[in-house]
């Protein structure tokens, strides 16, 4: 249900209370104040309990995702197996990319071939193209005997 709709109706609900305190008089505005107030609230918990299930099955969701882990791609046979593909279309891009470009074509391709090759292997494994670390140094107190 959206707000204006549900202000809407609250609208309804006060002019219909208020009219209907017009015609019944003074002695029983009490039950008639009551009575809206009681709609009132009722709209209120409704609102509150779908939010507080909403924020629930949201947190529910983010427990199950985070418990799961996400699949390992840095396997060997994904790697091989793209390593492979990669090698048999190598084979038929040189041709075209020779017969209608001579060498330039081939580099062409090659280097698109390097390329996609280098951007998997960086997805699978995102330490390899960064900085390297550095590596601890011999101190001149380790050579001691």
């Amino acid at each position: 249900m959206d707000a204006r709709d549900t202000d809407t109706d609250l609208k309804k609900e006060l002019d219909a209370t208020l009219q209907t305190r017009r015609e019944l008089g003074e002695e029983y505005e009490s039950a008639l104040v009551d009575s809206f107030l009681e709609k009132v609230d009722q709209r209120i918990d409704g609102a509150v309990e779908r939010r507080v299930r909403r924020q629930f099955a949201e947190q529910q969701t983010v427990t199950a995702r985070g418990t799961r882990g996400p699949r390992p791609t840095d396997s060997w046979g994904d790697r091989f197996g793209f390593a492979i593909v990669s090698l048999i279309l190598a084979i038929p891009l040189s041709a075209i990319g020779g017969a209608f470009a001579d060498f330039s074509g081939v580099l062409v391709t090659w280097v698109g071939i390097v390329g996609v090759n280098c951007v998997q292997a960086a997805r699978t494994n995102p330490e390899l193209f960064t900085a390297r670390r550095s590596r601890p140094t011999a101190k001149a107190d380790d050579w001691k005997d």
